[in-house]
């Protein structure tokens, strides 16, 4: 074995724990429909007071149910009704999802929207990504037709200029190969590194694109999409959140903001309906 192959091992393998390290372990079998009980439910009516639905986007190597097993209920319990959906799947890789070509993700969730839609009879959906979840949808509004459709994306610790693993992926170029071997292995992986092609295209002329509202809620914290600058959009309609702003108390890190950070969910539904909007503390922990 060529020595600069035997030196990517360890850094692949570093490489898979960091990646591993941001998603909880499996607790329940990803499926096109999450539990009858909770989401998902395509005989749902949106009411009155929130007359869009909810699709919830999950991270690299999380799925529909796990990533979603607080946010989902949460907003399910306020009334809206929520859809979330597995995409970026990879032949023989079970439950962690998000790896595939994000201009596939992309599109995926252009059919699963679309979906939705029809069932619900809403002109339009909003949209909640964690991670990968709230940068990959930009490709989605800005190349697939996806603004006419969407009425806000909302981000929780989005990479949308990349993911770094605080400076991690910073050492590929030290190992010849590595990046081809990423693009390869796992493209979505590879898409997110800062200056890939994917993200070169997904960011020239703009971050945003008209008519649709843009919220980004970040944690100082966040060790995966580094520095946690990275996670703001530039744009006329956009929101930028940092969680430690609303509760300097909040530890939350890139998994937690996502998984079960209730502070970050009221901002959330802050930014789902701007205006009932209640003011983000430390006692939204409680709401």
């Amino acid at each position: 074995m060529l020595p600069w192959k035997r030196a990517l091992r360890p850094l692949a393998a570093l490489l898979l724990t960091a990646a591993v390290a941001t998603v909880p372990a499996a607790t329940a079998a990803a499926a096109d429909t999450a539990p009858s009980s909770g989401w998902n439910d395509f005989s749902c009516k949106p009411s009155a007071a929130h007359p869009r639905p909810v699709v919830l986007v999950h991270g690299t190597l999380g799925n529909s149910v796990d990533n979603w097993l607080s946010l989902a209920p949460y907003l399910k319990d306020r009334g809206y009704c929520v859809y979330s959906l597995d995409y970026g799947r990879l032949t023989g890789v079970p439950l962690f999802y998000g790896l595939g070509p994000i201009d596939k993700s992309a599109e995926q969730l252009s059919a699963f929207v679309d979906k939705v839609l029809a069932a619900t009879g809403a002109a339009k959906a909003d949209l909640v990504g964690h991670s990968q979840g709230g940068m990959m949808p930009r490709y989605y509004l800005k190349f697939l037709g996806g603004a006419g459709k969407v009425n806000a994306l909302v981000g929780l610790a989005p990479d949308n200029h990349g993911a770094t693993l605080s400076g991690l992926t910073n050492l590929l170029p030290y190992f010849p190969g590595a990046s081809d071997l990423l693009k390869a292995t796992t493209p979505g992986l590879a898409d997110q590194i800062p200056g890939s092609d994917f993200l070169t295209k997904l960011n020239a002329g703009g971050d945003t694109v008209p008519g649709v509202h843009y919220t980004v809620i970040a944690t100082k914290y966040d060790e995966v999409a580094t520095p946690w600058q990275s996670q703001y959009l530039s744009g006329s309609d956009v929101h930028n959140v940092l969680l430690q702003d609303l509760c300097p108390l909040d530890l939350s890190e890139h998994v937690a903001i996502g998984l079960f950070d209730r502070i970050a969910f009221h901002e959330v539904t802050n930014a789902l309906d701007p205006p009932h909007a209640t003011a983000t503390t430390c006692a939204s922990v409680f709401s």
